[in-house]
């Protein structure tokens, strides 16, 4: 592969998409002499979702531009990250990631022969290694340590030691794999930046680093593995595919933020050279594009409708999944990722009167609630009671939600208007005044003369339809909609409290989006309902 490319051709082809290279005249050197050495890596946590083909796209084109790939599972950062990884299940998801990795180059058409997998604990346990991780620690700073993870090692309120290895571990690694580049997403700047501080301070050369653009999730923001409704997994059934798309933001006109538009942008295009629109001929037929931009410049103009990108996404996402689904059906690839991602413990006893009901069904956890950034697009009072306002909040779906709240003793309309809220969505929509309100408004109360409410305020930043979650229960997967009789939401509200500094928390756990924590201004010590 490559043989018959220039290098300013492999070039070219090694730098496209990309958001960033840092050292791209030592990058043109190499390319005049031999073939370049890069790696990319993957830290052994979640599961991989469907955003994992723009870096897979990317190693086909280094791989067409005749560089030598290495794949690194890093299994040992993926416990490093604040224990996203348990130890015991270290070998059986890099097992698992080997082979969800290998179906998803296979389904692209990459040759497997070309490329090199390396597990990070075959050789970051070596003498060699940990001597050189305490050289490192005797020069990095904790502040620059923690300022180069700050995007990719788990922020919390008191962090693990661990974390702060994290990116000096990650810096090593390229002297280790003896590599003339390393290739992430730019999130990973500020770890490539300090390996290139601190790696000539060990008598190590400094590397090339390639950056790709981070690509929207369906909700808008990061695509991440622990926010269930912000990414597509490669194993999700056709209809669980269909129903995420649904769901997922992609405003009419809207280009910005639209993670429908940047699959097509970073995965589709690059891999076959064109993407075809699927619609009624009514609405103008069939098209194929072969220009990415012009598919951006129609949607930006209304010309393409998102109900007709969303299905002509969701019919060539399903040919880069059919291949994987398949592979994963086999009896081996099933225990194997039973094993790698075990579902919460059965209840041995079961519920009272049904015994194979499970924890996972009938224990109170903070998982099981839907809570979502959203933005108030319009509020008014409510046309049969002037103590109620009616509000439409953006939650990152195709269509805003109706809310119906009793904030109008506490804040004015224009108070209100394009505010951050947070929301629980998957209650049962419940009338209120002859109006249905479908998601309920969470706030912080303290009671006495007058009572005091004030909304909760996302982190700075944060995106309508970001999921909030409590810290320890980022991966569950919330209920579709609780079931008013078991009374889910109102046993775990007793324990929802605003601390001491003014964050919101469940039994004393920090409530969380991927940016930071959920805030109250004023309302210390109150109650959230």
């Amino acid at each position: 592969m490559g043989e018959q490319l220039s290098p300013d051709e492999k070039f070219k082809l090694i730098t496209r998409n990309l958001q960033e290279v840092l050292g791209e005249e030592r990058l043109k050197e190499i390319l005049k002499e031999r073939e370049l050495k890069v790696y990319w890596g993957t830290a052994t946590t979640g599961k991989p979702h469907v955003a994992y083909f723009v870096p897979m796209s990317k190693i086909a084109d280094f791989l067409k531009a005749g560089c030598e790939v290495t794949i690194l599972f890093a299994d040992l950062h993926a416990y490093l990250d604040n224990m996203k990884a348990p130890w015991e299940l270290l070998e059986l998801r890099v097992q698992y990631y080997e082979q969800v990795i290998k179906a998803m180059l296979e389904s692209i058409g990459v040759p497997l022969d070309k490329l090199k997998f390396v597990k990070g604990t075959d050789y970051q346990l070596s003498r060699e290694y940990t001597l050189d991780v305490y050289r490192l620690s005797s020069m990095v700073t904790e502040h620059d340590a923690k300022k180069a993870g700050a995007e990719v090692v788990k922020q919390v309120e008191h962090p693990l030691l661990s974390g702060l290895l994290y990116p000096g571990l990650q810096a090593l690694d390229e002297e280790y794999l003896k590599v003339d580049a390393q290739f992430g997403g730019v999130d990973q700047r500020k770890i490539f930046t300090l390996a290139e501080k601190y790696l000539p301070s060990l008598g190590y050369t400094k590397r090339i680093h390639m950056m790709n653009p981070m690509v929207p999730g369906l909700t808008g923001g990061k695509m991440s593995s622990s926010e269930e409704e912000s990414k597509i997994d490669l194993l999700d059934k056709n209809q669980e595919v269909k129903k995420k798309l649904k769901k997922a933001f992609c405003e009419p006109g809207n280009v910005e933020n639209n993670g429908v538009l940047s699959f097509v942008k970073h995965v589709l295009f690059p891999l076959h050279s064109e993407f075809a629109i699927k619609r009624d001929p009514k609405w103008g037929g069939d098209k194929v594009y072969t220009d990415y931009e012009e598919v951006e410049k129609e949607f930006a103009a209304e010309q393409i409708h998102p109900g007709d990108l969303k299905a002509s996404v969701e019919l060539a996402l399903n040919k880069l999944l059919d291949p994987i689904r398949k592979k994963f059906e086999t009896p081996e690839l099933k225990k194997l990722t039973a094993s790698a991602y075990p579902e919460p413990s059965k209840n041995k006893g079961g519920a009272k009167g049904n015994p194979k009901q499970t924890v996972d069904e009938e224990e109170v956890i903070p998982s099981r609630l839907d809570i979502r950034v959203g933005k108030v697009i319009s509020v008014e009072k409510h046309p049969d009671a002037d103590s109620l306002y009616l509000e439409k909040i953006d939650v990152g779906e195709e269509q805003p939600r109706t809310v119906v709240s009793g904030l109008v003793a506490y804040l004015s309309q224009e108070q209100l208007q394009d505010r951050l809220v947070v929301l629980l969505c998957n209650l049962k929509p419940q009338k209120m005044r002859g109006i249905e309100s479908q998601a309920m408004l969470l706030c912080a109360s303290i009671e006495g003369e007058p009572r005091r409410v004030e909304p909760l305020d996302p982190p700075e930043g944060s995106a309508p339809g970001d999921r909030v979650y409590v810290e320890g229960y980022e991966s569950g997967k919330p209920d579709d909609e609780l079931k008013p009789k078991k009374k889910v939401f109102e046993k775990l509200q007793v324990d929802l409290k605003i601390s001491g500094e003014f964050v919101a928390q469940w039994k004393e756990q920090n409530l969380m989006t991927k940016l930071g924590q959920i805030t109250c201004k004023t309302l210390k010590g109150g109650n959230i309902s």
